[in-house]
């Protein structure tokens, strides 16, 4: 990977790096730096064909997959920088560019190679894998029963809407992504997380926060919501402070854990669904 440009943002504690990759496509990685670690948002595919509306990644459409070596070899560039300041590389989210279940054995292939002890020797719960819900695909990773964390970008909580916002839901409606991702939790024991971004007007009424916790009641899980980051080609707005709070209130008195994610990165486009590059 060849590393033609970098963005900080004004609080310092974000970097993304666009990659230019040998055959001319690009992509874009995120650092982000916390107390207590450094984690490291990676991507999986050059642009995605899953077209989510709020994310810019699916506004720029799909070019291609990317290698097991193209995906490690962002890790391996952040190691480098870190080590530098001497820091290291705490956590991989795979949640950059691209859907990283719609390139299964290369995501999974990648990580095997970091969490190797002849490798970069990082601890398979160091990483997480995001999906928009491929039902085969969860049910294929469920029953490798690894340790990577996984986490399913849901942002509704009924078909019409979320159908709306993530096409795939088109193709597996939540009866069927809810059956994969309960299967999951029986299957390893572990818990999943369930990611939001509140759209203003859209899903961030009480009213959706207790239809999120109808569908998700006895499953170990955890919510992640996030106040919706701008995007050139949508016209959402982002939730406000104090209905995300309630939202988050709605969710714990219905027993479901909930956080809302700090918001990174944004003045320089680095904030989830945010990713894209000028070439595709």
């Amino acid at each position: 990977l060849e590393a033609i440009d970098k963005l900080v943002s004004s609080d310092h504690e974000t970097v993304k790096t666009l990659f230019q990759l040998p055959d001319g496509a690009r992509i874009e990685a995120v650092l982000m730096h916390y107390d207590e670690r450094d984690t490291l948002c990676i991507s999986s595919q050059a642009g995605c064909a899953m077209n989510c509306v709020f994310c810019a990644t699916g506004q720029m459409g799909f070019r291609r997959n990317l290698s097991s070596g193209e995906i490690v070899e962002q890790v391996l560039y952040f190691a480098r920088e870190l080590q530098k300041s001497g820091k290291k590389v705490t956590n991989v989210v795979v949640m950059g560019m691209g859907e990283p279940f719609a390139n299964y054995d290369a995501v999974l292939a990648a990580i095997d190679r970091l969490n190797n002890p002849a490798g970069m020797n990082l601890g398979a719960r160091r990483f997480t894998i995001s999906t928009v819900g491929l039902v085969p695909v969860i049910q294929r990773f469920a029953s490798e029963k690894r340790q990577v964390n996984l986490a399913i970008s849901l942002h509704a909580a009924n078909d019409t809407l979320r159908s709306s916002l993530l096409p795939i839901n088109k193709r597996f409606p939540l009866v069927e992504l809810m059956q994969a991702c309960r299967e999951y939790a029986a299957t390893t024991g572990r818990r999943l997380t369930f990611e939001w971004a509140l759209i203003e007007g859209v899903n961030d009424r009480v009213e959706d926060a207790r239809e999120l916790a109808k569908l998700v009641h006895g499953l170990l899980c955890h919510v992640n919501i996030i106040q919706l980051n701008p995007t050139h080609k949508y016209s959402g707005k982002a939730t406000k402070r104090q209905a995300a709070e309630l939202f988050k209130q709605t969710l714990e008195n219905a027993g479901i854990p909930c956080t809302i994610r700090l918001r990174r990165g944004i003045d320089i486009q680095a904030g989830c669904g945010q990713l894209a590059s000028n070439q595709v």
